[in-house]
């Protein structure tokens, strides 16, 4: 399917992939790991032919259809399931001349090419990628205008999906899906027929979607079998014995070394000393491992105050007077609270954690804060709000205050800033770096209380990894909104749901919820299905009326085709002429296999 041929990528000065090779067979599952930075991205867009190599080729086998999720989305009047629709451009092409002054053979192929592609099913089926994404029926068709920009992405991602292209790359594409839209996805690819590659850090969903890992590390590509515990596992077991082998080299070579600089000058011993130096040349060396970045921090710990901290009763919230968002809150929380917040994008998650942090007042109720409380708050969007042209130290100081700068270099050093990192420009940092420069903001004042919206968005697994230990280590308490399951669930002890514009306690774990969600949607689609057939009898009935009066037509005119080629066979002068002879026969054949086709399509719209 995909040959990666000892490619060579160079950009900036830095080189990100030398010689690297990978072989991707068809119908493989893929996900593509490595640490932020070493060029996943990069991969996918010279796979695409929109960047250039420095050497070596991409090769894939012919008549391969490459799906990308598109980034330039258009903010316009289209309606939502129309756009998913225009992605399978022959459909749309096919529809489109079908309104054009054509021949009605040129008719019936068409027919025939949208029956085979089952055309008339696909607004269904991109209705079903839609709902899977969290869009209801309404929104479907409303206009792509209408939405936010986290929102068309999921749109662009069903846009994809619904191409079906038989090589698919997927970057990130849970980044801007809630716990609910990622259940449907990981069902959704598990279950792909064609040949896939997701970059991805969220290790549930590698675990549950892929079937091989392709690891980019020290600028080269290695396809490991199985999913990233899998993988993790293997990888840990290959570098261990590349370090073994490495040691034993270099022992070797220290021995041969050493007897040639003790004996090298005498002539009675020059034979043998000559003769390890060519061995140590013949050797195969191994390099040295680079030691993997490991991504660590920890934040600081408060001191004991009285429970509970915060206690809601009858509590309602929300934006407008009169329209809350959530009604009849009765929450306490404790010291030590481990609570992670389930429910789809826009149910109300986010308006909670402002209700709790005192970022939004209640509309009705009682709220009851402990005076000693603080609160430490990470909003889903917040690095946007850093300044470019600052640095790491300087947003500190900002945000907390004229406070000594040895106390303020080392808070940032608990968050892996040195002193080279801390006077960097925060444009030049990276997603996870900017991230990990909010938790030390956030937490600077050792908070009773860390409010977590979406916290691991731009961190990658190794840096997640560390997230979870700071968690788990930190003696506060934590509320969690995430679409990280596996975060959640090394965190989280408690679980709230938020739906129907309450919230509610959930009896059960990430399982039991993946498998209401699967069910519910399961339901859904039955009903879903029920009500359109019943809407598209009448519908169908005119559009097979149509389809079957067109073939009728044609039918009647190979009918006639073929009249007059039987008349011309049996003409004296035909059958004298053998080579003419031949060719009415291969005519013959050619119209009754038309024939055929005509007459099995109108017999479809028959049934």
């Amino acid at each position: 399917m995909l040959d990666i041929n000892n490619i060579t990528y160079r950009i900036a000065g830095r080189t990100l992939f030398d010689q690297a090779s990978l072989s991707i067979p068809t119908g493989h599952h893929v996900g593509l790991v490595g640490n932020n930075g070493t060029g996943k991205s990069t991969l996918f867009k010279l796979i695409a032919q929109e960047l250039q190599l420095d050497g070596g080729d991409i090769s894939m086998v012919s008549n391969t259809q490459m799906g990308m999720v598109r980034q330039d989305i258009p903010d316009d009047d289209t309606p939502l399931i129309d756009l998913v629709l225009a992605a399978d451009t022959e459909r749309t092409d096919l529809f489109a001349e079908l309104e054009t002054d054509i021949d009605v053979d040129r008719m019936s192929d068409i027919y025939l090419r949208l029956a085979d592609i089952n055309a008339y099913e696909a607004p269904s089926q991109a209705a079903i990628i839609l709902s899977g994404l969290g869009f209801n029926t309404e929104q479907q068709s409303k206009p792509i205008s209408d939405f936010s920009g986290g929102w068309k992405m999921r749109v662009a991602l069903a846009a994809a999906l619904f191409r079906k292209p038989n090589l698919l790359l997927l970057d990130e594409p849970t980044n801007h899906l809630d716990f609910e839209a990622i259940v449907w996805l990981e069902s959704y690819l598990q279950n792909y027929e064609h040949t896939f590659i997701i970059i991805s850090h969220d290790r549930e969903t590698l675990n549950k979607v892929v079937t091989h890992i392709a690891h980019l590390d020290q600028l080269k590509l290695t396809l490991y079998t199985g999913n990233y515990d899998q993988f993790e596992s293997a990888h840990a077991q290959k570098r261990l014995g590349h370090q073994a082998l490495y040691e034993k080299q270099q022992a070797q070579k220290r021995r041969m070394m050493a007897f040639v600089d003790r004996f090298g000058a005498k002539a009675s011993k020059a034979r043998q000393a000559q003769s390890r130096l060519r061995s140590i040349e013949r050797m195969d060396m191994v390099d040295a491992l680079i030691a993997e970045r490991a991504t660590s921090f920890n934040f600081p710990q408060p001191e004991k105050i009285a429970s509970p901290i915060i206690t809601m009763d009858d509590v309602d919230v929300g934006y407008e007077p009169g329209k809350p968002v959530l009604r009849k809150i009765n929450i306490g929380l404790t010291d030590d609270d481990r609570v992670a917040l389930l429910g789809a994008n826009g149910n109300g998650k986010s308006t909670l954690v402002k209700l709790i942090s005192d970022n939004l007042s209640a509309m009705a109720g009682h709220v009851a804060r402990n005076s000693k409380l603080r609160i430490g708050y990470f909003a889903q969007h917040q690095s946007d709000e850093l300044e470019d042209e600052t640095t790491p130290y300087e947003a500190m100081r900002t945000a907390i205050g004229d406070i000594p700068e040895a106390k303020c270099r080392a808070l940032l050093g608990k968050f892996g800033f040195d002193k080279g990192k801390s006077d960097t420009e925060i444009k030049k940092l990276s997603g996870g770096e900017k991230a990990r420069l909010l938790f030390c903001i956030m937490s600077h004042n050792a908070p009773h209380i860390m409010l977590l919206d979406e916290p691991t968005n731009h961190l990658d697994i190794d840096a997640r990894h560390a997230l979870i230990e700071a968690l788990n280590a930190y003696e506060g308490c934590v509320i969690l909104v995430s679409h990280d399951p596996h975060l959640v669930a090394a965190v989280a002890d408690r679980l709230y749901l938020v739906k129907d514009a309450g919230v509610v306690p959930y009896d059960g774990d990430l399982d039991d919820y993946r498998r209401t969600i699967m069910e519910q949607r399961s339901k859904e689609r039955s009903e879903a299905r029920k009500s359109k057939k019943a809407k598209k009898t009448a519908s169908d009935a005119t559009d097979k009326a149509t389809i079957a009066n067109t073939l009728e037509t044609e039918l009647e005119t190979l009918s006639v085709q073929k009249t007059h080629l039987e008349t011309e066979m049996s003409r004296p002068e035909a059958i004298a002429d053998s080579a003419r002879m031949q060719q009415h026969l291969d005519e013959y054949v050619i119209l009754e296999q038309k024939i055929s086709d005509v007459e099995a399509a109108w017999f479809d719209t028959q049934s």
